[in-house]
């Protein structure tokens, strides 16, 4: 009797950017044939999505990652810089001959080649024989589930429901506004950098001390002054002369800067004395069903330099998770902020001459890492923990701040134009609706309340968390398709005293349970999006940063669209094989 051929499977990814990269080739590399595959992309362009384009960057940004830390795709970097054309590599300063893997690119170049591989992989699922539809400058309206029809239609202006087995979405950053476009001198984002090519004669207020405002203070250098080198290639900055009140604040919780991009002996985030999943399971179920951040702290980071760095084990092996960070950040909160960025910069280049790592700082990143997929498993006292202690230290440390990007916020500090300000927990911005801009009010050095008046304020905090009414797919709402993320609390006892305090982060579950409410949605541990019951849904997956941050921290990354590629792809093949035909 013939073999009954089996039906092709739909397939959708909502989002042609680094994520949908990773995606692409990650269905490319299972071996399953039987799947067809659509890429829906908003803009004209794919692979480099925000980051990398025009809508996050300009000439002037870098990466802070080289071709020997980020994951395999179709070409390294090297190979494909031999292939671009003299004039791009022109613009870029670019030279192939001295090229290697340890060099950061520019964002706008590493984009293209992003979309370079992104080409590469269509080429590659022609010559395999997998159907791939593209759908570019695409604006997906709505999504909404069948799980009668087994099925889920994706809405896109102007045209009929496109209908899959499974939906992917990737659609990567979102920044909604609220007053930027009605009130003049006010930027809820830097995106895109385009808009900051403004003429200020003026104090500006940037909010966030950042990859993302570094990179916004860049843009504003340059359409206000310029970068002069000396003979020893030592960058000093010169206000234009219509421009001799530019200057610009930077406002940080903590008046710290992130640190500065060294030699990192493991650049791909792996380590073999880590804990592997079974441990970390086995670990849970012996936990009560929680994971315990001392138990991570103390084996993912604190034993693994017995042998890396015992004289730097000695130092910190009786410390607590909070003694370890409070130790850490004394030296920052202590020295001036640009003292300190000067010395580690020298400290970072001796590290890259020597290629040597500075492995506490390192592990720091590692740590981060092995913490994002189990976190959701955290208590939501240990989730606190993470949140308010851990994740301020390690968002400064493992920023990697270039080179290039260190010169000159150096050299507009020692011009006078650069400044940061420590505003406290308790600072907070008001929209000036009558001047434009903002009022920022935050408490000083010396206790004294401030409300300061700025005529252009930028807010550069990064991504925003999103609530769950801010989602975009409002059919997902209202069918309860996805539920709000919440993480449990061990103690029943902490839980009711905060949720009778009327902390509005903490609720009571149906079953009495109290629950601390993180952002974004619920998903399980293949990315898959839960209901408001907790089941599972087969049909869709969710890998867009604003509505997975809640219970994935540290989601940024092209590690980490490795590593989230394939835990979806791995789940979604294997259930598509097991449908019915």
């Amino acid at each position: 009797m013939p073999k009954k051929k089996q039906k092709t499977k739909r397939v959708a990814i909502l989002g042609g950017g680094p994520s949908g990269l990773f995606l692409f080739k990650r269905l490319l590399d299972c071996g399953n044939r039987e799947i067809e595959i659509t890429i829906i992309e908003k803009r004209d362009r794919l692979g480099a999505g925000m980051p990398y384009s025009s809508c996050g960057a300009n000439d002037e940004h870098i990466t802070n990652v080289s071709e020997n830390e980020i994951p395999e795709l179709v070409t390294s970097i090297t190979e494909w810089v031999k292939t671009v054309s003299p004039a791009i590599l022109k613009q870029y300063a670019i030279d192939p001959a001295n090229f290697n893997e340890y060099k950061v690119l520019p964002r706008l170049f590493f984009g293209m080649y992003l979309s370079a591989q992104f080409e590469l992989l269509l080429t590659c699922a022609k010559e395999k024989g997998v159907v791939t539809h593209l759908c570019l400058e695409c604006h997906v309206e709505d999504i909404v589930d069948h799980p009668d029809l087994k099925e889920t239609w994706v809405i896109i202006s102007g045209r009929e429901p496109l209908k899959f087995d499974a939906v992917i979405i990737c659609t990567g950053h979102h920044w909604p506004k609220k007053h930027e476009g009605k009130l003049p001198g006010y930027f809820e984002s830097p995106y895109p950098p385009s808009k900051l090519n403004l003429l200020l004669n003026h104090l500006v207020a940037v909010k966030g001390s950042s990859l993302t405002a570094i990179d916004a203070i860049r843009t504003l250098a340059r359409n206000n002054g310029k970068f002069i080198s000396n003979e020893s290639k030592r960058l000093s900055y010169q206000p234009f002369k219509h421009c001799q009140n530019f200057k610009i604040s930077m406002h940080s919780r903590n008046g710290m800067l992130p640190a500065v991009r060294f030699h990192l002996e493991d650049p791909r985030l792996h380590n073999d004395e880590l804990l592997n999943n079974g441990e970390i399971v086995a670990h849970i179920k012996r936990n009560n069903g929680f994971l315990s951040l001392d138990y991570i702290f103390e084996k993912d980071f604190k034993e693994i330099f017995k042998e890396k760095d015992p004289s730097f084990y000695e130092k910190i092996k009786e410390m607590s998770l909070e003694e370890f960070v409070s130790a850490m950040m004394e030296l920052r909160e202590e020295l001036d902020p640009f003292q300190l960025l000067k010395a580690e910069y020298e400290q970072a280049a001796k590290s890259i001459k020597r290629q040597e790592s500075i492995y506490w700082k390192e592990m720091l990143g590692i740590l981060s890492f092995t913490l994002n997929y189990p976190a959701k498993y955290l208590s939501a006292e240990d989730m606190l923990r993470l949140q308010n202690t851990l994740m301020p230290l390690i968002s400064i440390v493992i920023a990697y701040v270039p080179q290039s990007s260190c010169e000159e916020l150096m050299a507009l500090h020692q011009a006078g134009v650069l400044d940061m300000i420590a505003v406290g927990d308790d600072s907070r911005v008001e929209p000036a609706a009558q001047q434009g801009g903002a009022i920022y009010h935050f408490t000083d050095d010396t206790g004294e309340r401030q409300s300061k008046h700025y005529q252009t304020y930028i807010d550069c905090t990064g991504q925003p968390h999103l609530s769950l009414s801010e989602f975009p797919f409002k059919s997902m709402l209202a069918d309860k398709t996805i539920s709000p993320a919440r993480i449990r609390f061990q103690s029943e006892e902490r839980g009711r005293i905060a949720f009778e305090k009327g902390d509005e982060k903490v609720e009571m579950g149906e079953d009495g349970t109290y629950y601390l409410q993180v952002s974004g949605i619920s998903i399980n541990d293949s990315f898959q999006v839960l209901d408001r019951y907790g089941a599972y849904n087969k049909r869709i997956y969710m890998m867009a940063v604003p509505y997975m941050d809640g219970l994935n921290p540290d989601y940024s990354g092209l590690d980490f669209c490795e590593e989230a590629s394939k835990r979806i792809v791995e789940t979604l093949i294997s259930d598509l094989r097991s449908r019915p035909i």
